[in-house]
């Protein structure tokens, strides 16, 4: 049976540097954000590492690796997830894969999916919505 859990996690740093800056105004760069959140539904910390690039006008597409640990519908283990995501100069989203065979603990047989979409308001923190199934 597939559980729904919409979550918030507050984002506690956000280090990014360019590492190919063009002279058109476009860029390639690396990110590595750590994540905290805790509610009735989960408690996770999270590292989540990306790469990014951006187009001239700020936009940008990028891909990235998370790595969850902590308690999700009250079972306990460590988890990744593969996600991709857009940015449209106002709303960031991100869809996402639970990877098979990641999970640990009382979370080794987690599948499902993540959603995130968030604009500057919702700064400091990351909203997610996870569809997950343990079996």
């Amino acid at each position: 049976m597939t559980t729904t859990t919409k979550t918030k996690l507050q984002i506690k740093s956000w280090d990014e540097k360019p590492y190919q800056e063009l002279p058109d105004g476009r860029k390639l760069s690396r990110a590595s954000v750590l994540l905290a959140g805790q509610d009735d539904a989960a408690r996770i910390d999270a590292t989540w590492e990306s790469v990014l690039y951006y187009a001239a006008d700020g936009t940008s597409t990028f891909t990235g690796l998370m790595y969850a640990t902590g308690r999700l519908g009250g079972r306990e283990g460590s988890f990744v997830i593969e996600g991709r995501g857009t940015y449209d100069g106002t709303t960031a989203r991100i869809t996402g894969t639970i990877v098979p065979g990641s999970g640990t603990g009382e979370l080794a047989n987690l599948t499902g999916t993540v959603a995130h979409e968030s604009t500057h308001a919702d700064y400091p923190y990351w909203p997610m919505t996870l569809n997950y199934d343990v079996r």
